[in-house]
């Protein structure tokens, strides 16, 4: 019998393990052996400060950032006096695993079947593992943070089957020799012929390189995608390390609990950024609100408390998302609008406030000048009335 269990041990889950441990409650880390999550693995700073995160587990460190547009024109956004951290999944996420259980938390390794509803109010989570077959653990509460094809989010969450997502495809290859390779900027492609309706990326992790893309478009062949990024970044001969692919969530649910005992966090409630794809940061932010939550669910009995971890979220995080999510759907609808979108990223007032945002994780209200400059550039392309 526990107090929580987790499913899934990527940041969502391993983060809200160990806050759960933390606030004293017996919890069961329960995850799959041997997933790595395709993902490019920039974290901001503002994931170090906030999640006691070490630099040493940072593989590079990107200073700047490249936005390619259709025509192959290029503009560069230096970040200024900070960076991008830059993570190997395997051995970021292992190492939130590792602090979860020096908190308290008891680790096992399996694969999740289902949940079954007891008379007493507490859930029996069945799972499966290699060596020792099916098992079974009652618990109190369960966090589902096993991904956007969450099985618990499948079973027990209103909506969790509709999730609105891209396919996203990376392959991890040998960085080449520093000569002609910038090993501290992140290459974003916005063209068609690299993803319809996202982006492709180049992003440097010191020994290593992932090149990937996203596209929600059906047939789309992603892998002859990435073949054109790494051939037009001098990538094409380098070792192929791995290659991945899996779902990335573009929308986060409209409700993260069944009412009961059970929520989700992470890819599970849809909280990856639209526009950016960025989702390590959100996926432990919202683990963080989950963990609060059921602790207030666990000491009351309340299961209203469960709410609150999708509403404080949204309160903190909301207004990103909603404005990432316009600029998405408008900007990346067709290349004469990704080339556009380039042309803006030129900008100095522009970089300055898109990297402040992304740094510290919050839009920004400073510089209100600066604001209203930006409106009107933004209303010029829209008429047509700046060129590309």
């Amino acid at each position: 019998m526990f107090d929580v269990v987790v499913v899934g041990g990527g940041p969502a889950g391993a983060t809200a393990a160990t806050e759960l441990a933390r606030a004293g409650r017996s919890v069961l880390l329960l995850d799959r052996a041997g997933r790595i999550k395709p993902c490019g693995g920039a974290i901001p700073p503002a994931l170090l400060r906030e999640f006691d995160i070490p630099l040493e587990l940072l593989v590079a460190r990107a200073t700047s950032a490249r936005m390619v547009a259709p025509s192959a024109k290029s503009v560069d956004m230096p970040v200024g006096d900070g960076f991008v951290g830059m993570v190997n999944r395997d051995e970021f996420d292992e190492w939130l695993r590792q602090r979860a259980t020096a908190a308290g938390a008891e680790r096992r390794t399996g694969a999740f079947q289902k949940l079954e509803r007891q008379p007493d109010g507490t859930v029996l989570v069945r799972f499966h593992c290699r060596d020792a077959g099916d098992q079974a653990v009652r618990a109190r509460a369960v966090v589902g943070a096993d991904g956007a094809n969450s099985k618990v989010g499948r079973q027990c969450i209103p909506g969790a089957a509709d999730m609105p997502f891209v396919a996203a495809y990376h392959e991890i290859v040998r960085s080449p020799p520093a000569a002609g390779f910038d090993g501290s900027r992140c290459d974003v492609y916005y063209q068609g012929q690299v993803s319809p309706d996202f982006y492709g990326w180049i992003f440097p992790h010191g020994e290593t390189t992932s090149v990937g893309v996203g596209s929600a478009q059906k047939g789309f062949s992603q892998r002859h995608a990435v073949s054109l990024l790494r051939e037009s970044a001098g990538l094409g001969g380098c070792e192929t390390v791995r290659r991945e692919g899996a779902p990335i969530p573009m929308e986060p649910l409209r409700r993260w609990d069944d009412g009961h005992n059970v929520v989700v966090a992470g890819d599970a409630a849809g909280v990856v950024a639209p526009a950016s794809g960025e989702g390590i940061y959100y996926a432990m932010a919202s683990a963080r609100f989950v963990a609060d939550a059921v602790d207030r669910f666990l000491a009351t009995g309340n299961a209203s408390a469960l709410k609150g971890a999708r509403r404080e979220f949204m309160r903190n995080h909301g207004k990103v998302f909603w404005v990432l999510g316009i600029m998405q759907r408008f900007w990346y609808s067709s290349d004469k609008r990704r080339e556009r979108f380039v042309s803006i990223c030129e900008d100095r007032d522009v970089q300055q406030l898109t990297w402040d945002a992304y740094m510290n994780k919050r839009l920004q209200r400073r510089k209100p000048l600066a604001h209203v400059r930006i409106f009107f550039k933004d209303l010029g392309h829209l008429l047509g009335i700046v060129p590309p």
